[in-house]
C-alpha cells in the first residue's frame, strides 16, 4: 500500500524529487496509436465545444499532475475542451498542517455544488487509494450526488477513472475484482452457478468502495482505456502505473514524481475519453 500518496501519508513529507526510475529515451515513450485505436467522431452536429469535467482530489500532488496532463490529451481533440475541478477537503486544516499538506494551487476550481457534474458531457474521476479503495474525500463527493442519482441526470454520460497509488499492489485496479475472486470461486465449486451470481450481487451492492459501483447506479457510461495505448501496455523494463482501467502513477514514499511513460499513458486517456465524447455527441436525453 505504501505510504504518501498511496495508502498511508507520511509526516516526514519531502518536496517531489524526480524518479530513481528515469524515462528510457527509447523504451518510454508515448507509443504511436493505430488509426483504429480512437474512435472517430459521429455524424452530429455538435455544439462550439464538448467539455470533459477532470474532477479529482489530490493530497501531495500525484493524482492532479495527472489530471493536468490529461486536460492536454482532452484539449488536443477538436471540438472538445477538458475543464479541471477539485472535489472539497474533508480533513480538517490543522490536521492537514500536521499531515504537511502542501497549499493547493488557486487555478482549479472546488466543486462545491455537485449538480454541476450534469453539466459535462463527459466525466473522468481521479483519485488516490486508500488501501486499495477510492480515498474518503472522493467517496464523500460521490455520496452527496443523490439528488442527481434520483434525477438521473447522470445517466448516458460517459465516465471514467485514473489514480495514485503507493505500491505496485496498492489498488492500481479495481480491488473488489480480487475480492470476489477469493471469495467466490471456492463457493461456485460447492454450491453452483446460482448461488455465485447471488453473492455477486451482494458484493457489488455492499461493498460500493469501489469505483465502478458508483458509475452503474448513476447509469453512467464506464469508458475504460483497455490496451489501446499500444505496446507501451505491455512494456516490463521500468516502473509504470496505469492499467486497462484507466491511467495510474505509483507514488512510493510520496516523493516518486510519474514517469514520462506514466505521463503519457494520462495524455492518452483524455485524447480517448475525448474521442468517445465526440463520437456520442448531444443530445444524450432519455426516452420516456
Amino acid at each position: 500500500m505504501g505510504k504518501g500518496g498511496g495508502c498511508v501519508p507520511s509526516k516526514k513529507r519531502k518536496p517531489l524529487v524526480v524518479s530513481d526510475d528515469p524515462p528510457n529515451a527509447d523504451t518510454d515513450i508515448p507509443v504511436p496509436l493505430p488509426d483504429t485505436a480512437i474512435p472517430e467522431s459521429g455524424g452530429f452536429n455538435l455544439p462550439a465545444k464538448l467539455r470533459i469535467f477532470i474532477v479529482f482530489y489530490s493530497m501531495y500532488g500525484h493524482v492532479e499532475i495527472l489530471a493536468r496532463r490529461i486536460k492536454l490529451g482532452v484539449d488536443s481533440i477538436d471540438g472538445v475542451e477538458g475543464v479541471l475541478f477539485r472535489v472539497p477537503e474533508t480533513m480538517v486544516p490543522e490536521v492537514l498542517e500536521q499531515m504537511r499538506v502542501p497549499q493547493k494551487a488557486d487555478d482549479v476550481p472546488v466543486m462545491s455544488a455537485v449538480a454541476e457534474l450534469a453539466e459535462a458531457d463527459g466525466l473522468l474521476f481521479g483519485f488516490p487509494t486508500r488501501y486499495g479503495a477510492m480515498a474518503a474525500q472522493m467517496k464523500a463527493f460521490f455520496d452527496s450526488t443523490g439528488q442527481l442519482w434520483r434525477e438521473q441526470k447522470l445517466a448516458g454520460v460517459p465516465a471514467g477513472f485514473f489514480v495514485s497509488t503507493g505500491t505496485q499492489g496498492g489498488g492500481q485496479e479495481t480491488t473488489v475484482f480480487a475480492f470476489m475472486d477469493k471469495i467466490v470461486t471456492p463457493a461456485v465449486m460447492m454450491f453452483g452457478e446460482r448461488f455465485w451470481k447471488l453473492i455477486a450481487l451482494t458484493l457489488l451492492e455492499h461493498y460500493n468502495w469501489t469505483a465502478i459501483t458508483q458509475l452503474a447506479h448513476h447509469g453512467m457510461l464506464y469508458v475504460p482505456i483497455g490496451y489501446t495505448f499500444g505496446t507501451g501496455m505491455f512494456k516490463m523494463d521500468s516502473i509504470r502505473g496505469g492499467s486497462p482501467y484507466g491511467a495510474g502513477v505509483f507514488s512510493g514514499d510520496g516523493t516518486r514524481e510519474p514517469s514520462e511513460t506514466e505521463l503519457a499513458l494520462a495524455e492518452h486517456q483524455g485524447k480517448y475519453m475525448a474521442s468517445i465524447v465526440k463520437r456520442f455527441g448531444r443530445p444524450r436525453t432519455l426516452q420516456t
